[in-house]
């Protein structure tokens, strides 16, 4: 039986948008199961039975003043996001912190969905509370992939956020959206597509090269001042595309390229937030300029 036209277009659409979905939950980390956030939006990460962060009594040393919030990426959390580094920085004496944010109804253990401009309000609950349980003045934020953007509308549009913010470091930010490797296209071919995805998971839509959310939030400039930005990047996202766009080319931000530090680090946009001890050695440094030492192919072993 051959369908209404205006059937075969919604079929045809919904198809579409599920491969487009299916594609983006292909290449972005899956969620841990062995060590699983708590469900509510906002609420801290569950501490890693032995990764010691998200510590309640961590005071922070002399060495190492400001706590890290690290904020997660697109369908992560704050504990599988952060099972590499976090661990890595807390072996170095920093009290570290993560949450979760993003939540959608009925979507368990995967965050990072909702509009950005309510996960911004969410991670400044979170400085807030991480300034009142440590005493620190000021917090360093680490971001991952949606992690790396979500943050400067929070450091843009909070009051006094920047007061409470010393460094930002960026890891695979989709900056300046992303291309998808080609796949958002479809946005154009397939009317009514990017109002679907906008619907089912808002801060996809937001993430696209173009989108109305990125134009209004770099429309300004991408920096505030007081704040110290760094970026670290791989050749080989195949996520936030192209990997360049994820750079930020204003006076004073740090753009890192891995490749320049070491041209046989093959990490792309999942391993260089997961596993990559040299994009961890280049985080250490950027929180800790004073004491940063050379970054090569040997930083694996630090």
């Amino acid at each position: 039986m051959k369908l209404p036209r205006n059937d075969t277009r919604i079929r045809t659409r919904r198809l579409t948008t599920g491969l487009l979905l299916a594609a983006l939950l292909a290449v972005l980390p899956a969620p841990a199961t062995a060590a699983t956030a708590p469900a509510s939006t906002g609420a801290p990460a569950a501490a890693a039975a032995t990764g010691g962060w998200n510590k309640e009594n961590c005071v922070p040393a002399a060495a190492h003043p400001r706590p890290v919030v690290l904020v997660h990426g697109t369908f992560a959390d704050g504990t599988n996001n952060w099972l590499g580094l976090a661990p890595y920085l807390v072996q170095r004496g920093y009290c570290v912190h993560s949450f979760d944010y993003g939540r959608l109804p009925g979507v368990p253990l995967v965050g990072g969905l909702t509009p950005m401009e309510d996960s911004a309000g969410e991670l400044a609950a979170h400085v807030d509370r991480v300034l009142a349980r440590t005493g620190a003045s000021e917090v360093d934020l680490v971001g991952h992939s949606q992690g790396g953007l979500m943050p400067r509308y929070y450091l843009k549009h909070h009051p006094g956020a920047a007061d409470k913010v010393n460094a930002f470091v960026a890891i695979a930010p989709s900056t300046n959206g992303t291309t998808l490797l080609g796949l958002t296209k479809l946005l154009d071919l397939f009317p009514g597509l990017d109002r679907a995805i906008a619907e089912a998971a808002p801060a996809l839509s937001q993430q696209v090269a173009g989108s109305d959310f990125l134009r209004e939030l770099n429309a300004d400039g991408y920096t505030v001042p007081g704040v110290t930005y760094t970026v670290i990047a791989t050749r080989y996202d195949e996520v936030v595309t192209p990997y360049r766009s994820q750079f930020i080319e204003e006076p004073g931000v740090r753009n890192v390229l891995l490749q320049d530090l070491c041209p046989l680090n093959i990490s792309e946009h999942a391993t260089i937030g997961l596993l990559d001890r040299t994009a961890f050695h280049e985080t250490a440094n950027a929180l800790d300029p004073a004491n940063a030492r050379p970054t090569n192919c040997w930083s694996f072993l630090s």
